[in-house]
């Protein structure tokens, strides 16, 4: 009766343990199923079901068959190993081949899960196109055969070495294990003193052991055999010199044939550990090991290097001359350079009356308002709310407008929840009210109110302007990094923020509720509860909020969304919004890359595409070296519904052509382009910058130039950030001797060392031109030099009536001069800058205002408060062109007619003005609008400047 009490403890503590095994297999169970259900949800959402069925499918196949090869390697040579012990037989077989099981699912499952990694390796192998030319030094082998054969199979070859290395290792420990059990003994009082324990070890390979582990050994020579002959082929993208990417002339006279050679050796020694199996005599392998050793030594590391010392340096540009020809041809192919036309560009640099009287269609083009520094200044007059953003860098676009093309700077009013006070940041208002942002805002690349602030095509909230928003609600975005449910039953009371007062009737705050298509339904209890565990909130599960009728939007960013979809892109790094058919997208450019295309120039993407307006990411970025890159897709993401529209855009590209094989349905043909779109696609701006570092040297198709250096190039840094690169600028330039202006990508080269002007590089970036793509170098000669922009900015700066203009604004520390972009343009036989100078005042919700616009050409500088001005100022007076210019009165005292400039009347017309701003102000400041007051002391100050200099 006493043993009672204690046996129902012990049951339960028996039992506990299995509880909890089978509640953690339940839980993580759950969590994988909710991950796998959630995904497939998501991609059916976006109406591309086919990728999650095609990724899914291939991943459990390599899964499965590097897991059962694994656990078919380790786990057979076990049992073999157990099968040929001459030993006792195991006591306790049963754990034993159950322990045997174990160590195989676990090297199983790390195999598999490796394996699983190279999904896209696997997948581009599977399905690959042919490039349809040879491989240099290798002419048998298409480049598909380096680009996407190669990379599989050297990870299939390592992955299969691996494996057997474990079987290998897995058996010699049985072996030691078994003839050793009880060997090892360890004595407490030993280790106490500080002794070693006792060991008297047995030798655990008898014969047959020795035949099995010489098996082993054969077959890992095979594969590194194998291995060998991949590593070949791999110095046709090998970076060996350092000289360039690719075969050299070392490689093609000694590594190669080293390599070859110790395949071959290899295959030898293979050889060598079979015929072991049966002789025993371990000295034949050993051998064939040394020898391999010193071949390696003397092949592969010796040879090469002397040759290299003694044959190739001493004459380096003769011996390698023919390798340096296929290089450069081939890495102006990789990158699409290789219609590049470079020209020589005799620049003016003197000036006369009337000099650009030629150039008159390309100065309404000229880009005045900065999208990097103005961007404070559309979160201080758009931002309407601290919820609502912009982003730091603002787009650049164009647009039709009254029948005329005209750049514009443009940005997106998002959601941003960091504005939300601390209090109200709660679950609700973060993922049910704060949804969405409000409308794309625009603003005249060339035009300026009176004030200095920007001419908007485009405002407020609901839009008004030039642009039609018929659905102007934004739920996708670049800073919406939260998941938002949305969507009620009909008839149910709307609870997201909308137009906050924006409404004209009512003046309040007016809420909404979604019904677009972007989100994924979960309005039954399984697919909440899979969405909680997901996301780690059980507040999907308990809130009231949540209904019959709710989406949860996630994945919401532009470039987020692409990347889900098509994991073989690599993403630009700027997405740009634009009205398009009425409705908010955002647009993006993909590449198609390949860091293994034969003899092509290797290039870091982090190094290539960062500058002073962007960083590299590693958002958009999946591979950091390539030595190929096409701008093979364009990509719509729907700002309201995120929809997601891939077009096929290079459709010449093998890459692009394999993805298509490999995810049927995604790719939409280039003719389903609508026309409105079709206008506001534009060269990408990652490739530029990678064709614009490749081209800083590979414009030389001489070998010896080349090799020398003699004319290379190098992008400058950007006059107000010292220790970055300047960015290329999207502008219209009229190209000399053409007839009219092109909407461009353009960059600046300085000689190596040197700050003087290189060369003025361009693309045309419009994509409904017939010329889109075509990329145009002006070469400047040596002889006669023009100012750099890292000079040009200096002498700007410190030019005396430059200085003298901005007195009146910083010379009692109220304000600061902020320096625009600084742009280069092909104009009067030379190359004239144009730089907008801004002024910002230094309290708190000040935002920069253009002041003046600074000219140079040659070393004649001119500054005025329009380009008209300083065009006449720079060119004697005259520079025989209407810059057509225009400057709206500020908002506020819109309708006003034109006043006269100079005397008494003009004077006392800005005096009117001033004493309206001030009244303006002290509105605002009642109403405690600062930012309102901020913007009315400014244009005050400057009317009261004005009628000082109409009286002269």
């Amino acid at each position: 009766m006493t043993t009672q009490p204690n046996a129902q403890p012990r049951r339960g503590g028996r039992a506990l343990a299995p509880t909890l095994a089978v509640l953690a297999v339940l839980i993580i169970g759950f969590l994988l199923f909710s991950r796998i259900w959630t995904d497939f949800l998501w991609f059916r959402s976006v109406e591309t079901p086919q990728v999650f069925t095609i990724r899914w499918t291939n991943t459990i196949l390599l899964f499965a068959v590097f897991f059962v090869l694994s656990v078919a390697v380790v786990l057979i040579n076990l049992l073999v190993a157990r099968r040929l012990d001459a030993g006792k037989r195991a006591k306790n077989k049963q754990q034993q081949t159950g322990l045997f099981v174990l160590v195989s699912i676990a090297v199983g499952v790390v195999s598999g899960l490796s394996a699983i990694n190279q999904l896209d390796t696997f997948l581009g192998w599977r399905n690959k196109t042919d490039f349809g030319r040879p491989a240099p030094f290798f002419e048998s082998l298409d480049a598909s055969f380096f680009v996407f054969d190669i990379p599989w199979w050297r990870f299939v070859v390592q992955q299969v070495g691996w494996i057997f290395v474990f079987g290998l290792m897995a058996a010699a420990v049985y072996y030691f294990m078994r003839a050793n059990s009880g060997s090892i003994k360890i004595d407490p009082i030993q280790l106490q003193r500080g002794q070693m324990p006792q060991m008297q070890l047995n030798n655990p390979f008898n014969a047959k052991a020795q035949s099995h582990l010489s098996a082993l050994a054969g077959i890992l020579f095979l594969v590194l055999s194998a291995w060998m002959v991949l590593h070949r082929l791999s110095f046709a993208f090998s970076d060996n010199d350092a000289l360039f990417t690719g075969v050299g002339y070392t490689d093609h006279h000694s590594r190669i044939v080293a390599t070859t050679i110790m395949a071959a050796v290899l295959l030898v020694i293979a050889i060598a550990f079979f015929v072991n199996i049966k002789l025993r005599r371990w000295l034949i392998p050993g051998a064939g090991i040394a020898v391999a050793l010193v071949t390696a030594l003397i092949a592969q590391m010796i040879v090469p290097g002397l040759i290299q010392s003694l044959r190739v340096n001493p004459s380096e540009p003769v011996m390698e001359r023919p390798y340096i020809e296929k290089q450069i041809a081939e890495t102006r192919f990789a990158y699409g350079i290789e219609d590049t036309e470079v020209v020589d560009y005799q620049a003016k640099t003197d000036v006369s009356a009337g000099q650009l009287r030629a150039d008159a269609v390309a100065l309404p083009g000229i880009r005045l308002m900065d999208p990097e520094v103005i961007a404070p200044t559309f979160e201080q007059l758009q931002q309407v709310r601290g919820y609502y953003s912009f982003p730091d860098v603002l787009d650049v676009d164009r647009y039709t407008i009254d029948g005329q093309e005209t750049d514009a700077i443009v940005a997106v009013r998002e959601i941003d929840r960091k504005g939300l006070p601390e209090q109200n940041q709660t679950w609700n208002n973060i993922h049910t009210v704060y949804t969405h942002g409000y409308a794309l805002v625009g603003a005249y690349g060339n035009r300026r109110q009176a004030s200095g602030e920007p001419e908007w095509i485009t405002r407020d909230i609901p839009p008004v302007g030039e642009l039609d928003q018929d659905q102007a609600r934004i739920y996708f975005g670049e800073k919406t990094d939260t998941y938002s449910i949305v969507g009620a039953p009909e008839g149910t009371e709307p609870v997201e923020l909308d137009t906050p007062g924006g409404n004209e009737e009512s003046g309040g705050e007016t809420y909404t509720t979604y019904n677009g298509k972007g989100g994924v339904p979960i309005g039954n209890l399984l697919t909440r509860a899979a969405y909680a565990a997901r996301f780690g909130d059980i507040n999907m599960l308990l809130s009231s909020r949540v209904n019959s009728e709710s989406q949860i939007l996630y994945d919401r960013t532009p470039a987020e969304r692409v990347r889900q979809i098509a994991p073989w892109l690599n993403i630009d790094q700027d997405p740009y919004p634009a009205v398009v058919d009425g409705r908010v997208v955002w647009l993006l450019d993909g590449y198609t890359t390949s860091n293994t295309f034969p003899n092509s120039q290797r290039v870091d993407l982090r190094d290539a595409t960062s500058d002073s307006s962007s960083s590299w990411s590693s958002t958009g970025v999946a591979r950091e070296d390539v030595n190929y890159m096409r701008n093979s897709v364009k990509a719509v993401v729907d700002a309201y519904d995120g929809t997601v529209s891939l077009y096929a855009w290079d459709e010449e590209d093998p890459i692009l052509q394999t993805w298509n094989k490999a995810y049927p349905g995604i790719l939409k043909n280039k003719s389903e382009i609508s026309d409105d779109m079709l206008n506001h696609l534009r060269y990408p701006q990652d490739m530029f910058k990678v064709q614009r570092q490749v081209l800083g040297r590979y414009h030389m198709t001489d070998p010896m130039a080349w090799y020398q250096q003699s004319d290379l190039w190098v992008i400058p840094n950007d006059p107000r950030a010292k220790d970055t690169k300047e960015p290329p600028y999207f502008l219209s330039i009229k190209w000399p001797g053409e007839e009219k202006a092109v909407f461009s990508q353009t960059a600046v080269f300085v000689p190596n060392e040197r700050e003087n002007l290189g060369a003025y590089m361009a693309v045309v970036a419009d994509a409904a031109d017939e010329d889109y793509g075509k990329i145009r170098v002006l070469r400047l000669s040596d002889t006669h030099q023009v100012p750099g922009p890292n000079q040009t900015y200096n002498a700007i700066q410190t030019d005396q009536r430059v200085q003298q203009a901005l007195l009146p604004f910083t010379t009692q520390g109220a304000a600061e001069a902020v320096y625009g972009n600084l742009l280069t343009l092909p104009l009067g036989g030379g190359l004239i800058y144009v730089e907008p100078i801004y002024t910002r005042g230094k309290t708190q919700g000040a935002y920069p205002v253009l002041r003046f616009i600074a000219v140079r050409f040659g070393d004649h500088i001119g500054i005025g408060e329009t380009l008209q001005e300083s065009l006449d100022m720079v060119f004697e007076g005259d520079a025989g062109v209407d810059t057509g210019e225009k400057i709206t009165p500020s908002e506020g005292n819109a309708g006003q007619t034109e006043q006269p400039k100079v005397g008494r009347e003009a004077s006392k017309a800005k005096l009117q003005e001033a004493a309206s701003a001030y009244q303006a102000a002290d509105k605002a400041l009642r109403d405690g609008n600062l930012g309102e007051y901020q913007k009315q002391i400014g244009i005050a100050r400057q009317r009261m400047e004005e009628a000082d200099k109409a009286l002269g």
